[in-house]
């Protein structure tokens, strides 16, 4: 599975302020529940009751919340880079700066996964980290989640 398979490059956001964990899954749910037609509060409720079950923050200052959203045809996906790193409890311990924020519908366990794994794939190489930091626009993130399907193909 591709990024470009599930990212929504339209909702791609750069220089936000959240302020705090739950700041950020608020502006979240509200940004994608707008984009979805689905309700805002809604969605924040889902990955906040994902997010009890254990810190979705990856390490190196990236965080994946995802969850399982009734009403959602396929996977979606929004990346977000932070205008001031947040404390997100991730397993490193690191503030957090770069948001892959993943909806998938109830029944979709296998693409679901699929999609984890392709962000985690994409956050683990640092060369790829440094550029979606150094990016200073909509367009130049795209550009970057796009090299880097790119590269995974090859």
């Amino acid at each position: 599975m591709h990024l470009s398979d599930f990212v929504d490059f339209d909702t791609i956001r750069t220089g936000v302020t959240a302020g705090n964990k739950r700041g950020l899954f608020q502006l979240l749910g509200q940004q994608s529940g707008q984009r979805l037609g689905i309700d805002g509060a809604q969605i924040t409720a889902a990955i906040a009751e994902r997010e009890r079950l254990g810190s979705t923050g990856f390490g190196n200052g990236v965080a994946i919340p995802h969850g399982k959203i009734e009403g959602l045809a396929r996977n979606f996906c929004m990346l977000v880079r932070l205008a001031e790193p947040i404390d997100y409890k991730a397993v490193d311990g690191a503030p957090v700066d770069l948001v892959f924020f993943l909806l998938s519908p109830p029944e979709s366990g296998a693409q679901h996964l699929k999609a984890l794994a392709a962000i985690s794939r994409l956050v683990r190489h640092a060369p790829t980290l440094e550029k979606l930091r150094g990016a200073r626009s909509q367009d130049a993130l795209a550009a970057v989640l796009l090299g880097a399907d790119e590269r995974d193909a090859a």
